[in-house]
């Protein structure tokens, strides 16, 4: 194991360790996640982030008078460890809440457990289709900003908006399932929206060269490419396609790395479309979450651990509304109807039913790279929401 990652692993671990925090004194929470492994730079930050913020509610006195315990299991973003790790968090740990920072291949065998042990289960990166109403899996919820068919039918409305000509749209894919669907959906709006998909390519993970995918997406002269995908296959199919010539404009879907990539890219085509406010918008609450990152010396980016400490918000709110002793149970009936102020980090509060463990309402901020400023701005002014029913 590499020396960070077996730093940051023994700091996650350490307030699973701590002496004198039993069980029956504290709340306990479980945290599965790709800590280490080739997608750790996806959710580690996540993973980082939401200890942080535990970490921060335990100085603060904890939850109703009582302690977090938090216990850390690093699942590498393997399904059989996913699920060995669920099991060991409720069977022997007595979590009542469970978190997942993983890839979307972990979440079957997680919320088979879970709905085993009767433990909620949140998930803090992309959504499932379980968590969406009208009919939400009992034992799943999402805090994650990020909804694949949600996601790809605002981003071909902004880029339809944008544009006054008839639009050539290219699209690309990272060769997953929850990739493939975001944008197969995205060529789906688009055509209702009379906008010509001249290409779409699906990219296989291990590319080691984009060139022959950008290839096909240029020579179909596209005015726009959209990508819904890991940060890797964004970033990747913009380079090679600006190698090759190509000037048109390029919309991304936010994920962690997103922020600090404009900046180094310095593209004044780049747009991207995010479910969470960038740091350079330095709300108040941005400036919180620095300073706690700059004190615990974090591995990561500040501007990656806005996902991490969202789910921190959410594990909060629904332990103040759990009455002490706490049992899954009971912490399951308050994520049922819950309410979560986001404090600007979203365009409004996360909000669930019975029958939504998504959100009542969704939305979404745009910006984009202005070469004359030097900086990441705006692209429109304030936040678009969508009904979620």
């Amino acid at each position: 194991m590499p020396k960070k990652y077996a730093l940051v692993v023994a700091a996650l671990s350490a307030i699973a360790l701590a002496p004198g925090v039993m069980a029956q004194d504290a709340y306990v929470v479980g945290l599965s996640g790709a800590l280490t492994g080739p997608q750790a730079g996806t959710y580690a930050p996540v993973m980082e982030s939401f200890k942080l913020y535990v970490d921060q509610l335990n100085r603060r006195g904890g939850v109703n008078g009582k302690p977090v315990r938090l216990v850390v299991q690093d699942n590498q973003g393997e399904p059989s460890k996913a699920a060995a790790d669920a099991k060991k968090l409720i069977s022997q740990d007595n979590a009542i809440f469970i978190l997942n920072a993983s890839v979307s291949s972990t979440y079957a065998p997680m919320a088979a457990e879970a709905k085993r042990g009767r433990v909620p289960l949140l998930y803090s990166v992309v959504c499932p289709v379980a968590v969406f109403p009208p009919n939400p899996d009992e034992f799943q919820f999402c805090s994650a900003a990020g909804s694949a068919n949600y996601d790809s039918e605002m981003a071909v409305r902004y880029i339809k908006e944008l544009s006054r000509n008839p639009v050539r749209l290219g699209l690309a894919a990272m060769a997953i399932p929850v990739s493939r669907g975001g944008i197969d959906h995205a060529e789906e709006v688009a055509k209702s929206f009379g906008i010509t998909v001249v290409d779409k390519q699906i990219i296989p993970p291990p590319t080691p060269d984009y060139t022959p995918y950008a290839s096909k997406l240029k020579s179909a002269e596209p005015d726009w490419v959209y990508s819904w995908a890991p940060w890797v296959t964004q970033v990747k199919t913009l380079e090679a396609l600006r190698k090759l010539g190509w000037n048109g404009k390029f919309l991304a879907y936010a994920v962690p790395p997103t922020e600090d990539e404009v900046i180094r890219l310095k593209d004044g085509e780049m747009h991207a479309v995010s479910g969470n406010a960038f740091f350079n918008d330095n709300l108040p609450l941005h400036k919180e979450i620095r300073d706690a990152a700059g004190k615990a010396n974090l591995t990561y980016p500040v501007t990656q651990l806005s996902e991490g400490w969202i789910a921190g918000m959410v594990l909060e709110q629904a332990l103040k509304n759990t009455s002490w002793p706490p049992t899954a149970e009971k912490v399951l009936a308050a994520m049922n109807d819950l309410s979560v102020d986001t404090k600007g980090l979203r365009g409004g509060p996360i909000e669930w039913t019975k029958t939504n463990h998504f959100r009542t309402k969704q939305y979404y901020r745009f910006y984009r790279w202005d070469s004359a400023k030097q900086t990441i701005v705006p692209a429109k002014e304030g936040w678009t929401m969508v009904e979620i029913k």
